[in-house]
């Protein structure tokens, strides 16, 4: 009698674990679907960007990264991280001019198009692309924070670092950082704590920094993705220029 009333204690203990792992399983499957659903749900580029990409000329894609070379031989390059779910592609038209500046343009494609899955990217770029002396870092919103923090670890391998509508994080020089947002993008402005190399771009907002259309909580800019994304290109180029002169 006791044998069966210990045996059928050890199949109710059992079964207490059967149940409880099966929650803790179903949970995690959950947590997993509800994750996909979130970062597949992302902006697409617009096929103006993706017309970038027709060109050819001095465009390369290899593994993660989409490569714009200038039409000459530079020693200095700008790593590029996407903004928080927009695809890479759609930064294509901004670095396609920035390039034409004589800058080469590395921009990485993020995992789940979130660009703190990887953070540090730019340590394996660099290392791929030995024949640069001089390296920027540049991204957009969330990538431009990431792209910020790498500056801060990394501050003896990065000469500058460029944010679009986005503002320093981490403990890097405000005098070598170059900060761009559009003058209806009050969110970003009210973060910005320091004075040095600050652009504003009069009728920009958040997302015309690329080319993937609305975004979801940002105000209808008044003037278009291309004249926001011209001044963009000669505030940065006036700011690689002064830093190349400070070295």
């Amino acid at each position: 009698m006791r044998y069966f009333a210990m045996k059928t204690k050890r199949l109710s203990r059992c079964k207490k674990w059967f149940l409880a792992g099966g929650t803790v399983l179903l949970l995690l499957a959950i947590l997993a679907g509800v994750f996909f659903w979130y970062v597949s749900d992302y902006y697409p580029a617009e096929d103006t960007a993706l017309e970038v990409l027709s060109q050819g000329s001095g465009i390369t894609v290899r593994d993660n990264l989409t490569i714009l070379s200038p039409s000459y031989a530079t020693d200095t390059a700008i790593i590029f991280y996407p903004g928080a779910k927009v695809e890479s592609e759609a930064y294509l038209p901004l670095l396609d001019q920035i390039r034409q500046t004589g800058v080469t343009c590395i921009l990485v494609h993020m995992p789940f198009h979130m660009a703190i899955f990887d953070a540090n990217a730019a340590e394996e770029v660099m290392a791929q692309f030995p024949e640069y002396q001089h390296w920027y870092m540049a991204g957009h919103s969330m990538g431009g924070a990431m792209a910020s923090q790498f500056a801060a670890d990394h501050p003896d391998e990065v000469d500058g670092l460029i944010l679009l509508g986005a503002y320093l994080y981490g403990d890097y020089p405000d005098e070598d950082t170059l900060t761009i947002y559009g003058s209806l993008n009050q969110s970003v402005e009210d973060h910005i704590d320091y004075t040095e190399n600050i652009v504003e771009i009069e009728g920009g907002n958040h997302a015309q920094f690329g080319n993937y259309g609305p975004q979801k909580g940002d105000l209808p800019a008044t003037i278009s993705a291309e004249e926001q994304q011209e001044q963009t290109v000669a505030a940065i180029e006036a700011f690689l220029c002064l830093t190349d002169a400070g070295d």
